[in-house]
Order: structure tokens, then sequence, then C-alpha cells
């Protein structure tokens, strides 16, 4: 299985955290092949908004959303 990474982001109310103001504005970056690809696109998307304090970029790794680590489970 590919390790896909998810590259999202939208506005923030605190840039500490992950409290997105308006899900209907996620801006989807893409999915990619793999984390270097992802972290790519990621630095691109910052970049692009680096004077905008509220905007926040996020790399999700797919894998662990399509195969989580159950209780009383080692990771793989």
């Amino acid at each position: 299985m590919s390790k896909l990474h998810l590259v999202f982001g939208g506005r923030v109310s605190d840039p500490r955290t992950l409290d997105f103001n308006d899900l209907n504005r996620i801006e989807f970056v893409g999915v990619f092949p793999d984390y270097a690809t992802a972290e790519k696109a990621w630095r691109a998307a910052a970049q692009r908004t680096v004077d905008d304090a509220e905007m926040k970029f996020v790399v999700v790794p797919l894998q662990r959303m399509l195969e989580p680590t159950l209780p009383g489970q080692t990771a793989a």
C-alpha cells in the first residue's frame, strides 16, 4: 500500500491549533504518493500565504486513517 499524504489548509482562529474557521472554504492542495512530494506541495502552499498569519496548511498521512492502530495492537 502506498503511503498517501493529503495536503490541505485554510483559515484558523489560532495558528497554534487546527481549529479551521470555515470547513466549506478548506483549500485542498492534493493527495501525494509519499511524504517528500507532499512536503514540497505543503511548502509551496505555505509560502504562497506566508504573510497571512491566519492561514495554515497541514500534511496528513492517510495510511494512519486507512489502517489505524487499534487498542492492544502495535504499529507496523
